[in-house]
């Protein structure tokens, strides 16, 4: 018993060391091995969410009208994202722009025993904005799969429709996973759209700074 209390003592003085650590936590955390061994797995699982490395990693499911794009912020008829650190974005055309990653859950390092036990919160988050002068249309999919690739659970809101002579701020969407059924082993990921005025370029919806996060909310 004493080599039990000891060990999580052990785990909880490394989450201290390496800054995982809160005052608030201590009546929250059941498991101090398991909550640094998330905490230190914690990152964004989207390969090359901001555009810097073109198209690298992204399938491009539909890439319709002039096709995808990338551009600099704040582009033509645009506005700066709020995250000083992002400087592109990916643009749709005129046709259906939809682009996707899977996520294998084991080649990132969370284990199958680790998500069908502890299943961590997922959280997933996506910016997206119009250009001021043409209207346009966002969608987003995230769907959590089985080992056959079998939907367990799925984030699939409305499409947002933005009018001509918005705003054009970018504006996040976040929804985050919890309490899924167990046997989650992927994640699909993909989101897009495209203008709704049928103008020849790239007058659809702006999308960038995608994110998909798994572990503690503390962080």
């Amino acid at each position: 018993w004493r080599y039990v209390v000891g060990l999580a003592t052990l785990w909880k003085r490394k989450c201290q060391r390496d800054g995982f650590y809160a005052h608030s936590l201590d009546r929250t955390v059941s498991d101090w091995r398991v909550f640094y061994m998330l905490c230190s797995l914690k990152r964004n699982l989207v390969k090359n969410p901001c555009a810097e490395e073109n198209f690298k990693h992204w399938k491009l499911d539909n890439n319709d009208g002039d096709k995808w794009k990338i551009e600099d912020l704040p582009g033509v008829h645009g506005r700066e994202m709020p995250d000083p650190k992002v400087h592109k974005y990916f643009v749709t055309s005129y046709g259906p722009c939809f682009k996707s990653q899977l996520i294998t859950l084991q080649k990132e390092g969370y284990w199958n025993q680790l998500m069908d036990e502890k299943r961590p919160e997922i959280v997933v988050k996506d910016w997206y904005a119009a250009r001021f002068d043409c209207g346009c249309r966002y969608e987003i999919t995230v769907r959590l799969l089985s080992e056959d690739y079998i939907v367990l659970e799925e984030f699939h809101p409305e499409p947002v429709v933005i009018e001509q002579w918005s705003d054009a701020m970018w504006r996040e969407i976040s929804h985050t996973f919890q309490n899924y059924p167990a046997g989650v082993r992927y994640i699909w990921f993909q989101h897009g759209g495209q203008d709704t005025q049928f103008w020849a370029g790239w007058y659809g919806i702006r999308v960038t700074n995608s994110s998909i996060t798994i572990g503690p909310s503390t962080l």
